[in-house]
């Protein structure tokens, strides 16, 4: 039985500030965990679309211990449909 698809933690931009601001990481600090630049994640969090392999980023880079490995269980089970 393959795992069920995770809840991702950081999938709009006021969840995403919140947990920056509440961990005193700046823009650059935090966007740049993940390969995002500050310019891009200064975009995310004024709303742009966040693409679904940013989110998927950010849950294995922030997510809690056990988010990250439920998270891992359904990549390694993923068979390349749409996420």
């Amino acid at each position: 039985m393959a795992p069920k698809k995770p809840t991702l933690r950081f999938k709009d931009p006021e969840t995403i500030r919140e947990y920056r601001r509440k961990h005193h990481l700046n823009q650059s600090e935090f966007w740049s965990r993940v390969g995002v630049t500050q310019s891009g994640g200064s975009r995310y969090e004024g709303g742009r679309n966040i693409p679904r392999p940013v989110q998927l980023l950010l849950q294995l880079a922030y997510g809690t211990p056990k988010q990250v490995d439920d998270m891992m269980a359904w990549l390694r089970e993923w068979n390349g449909e749409q996420a």
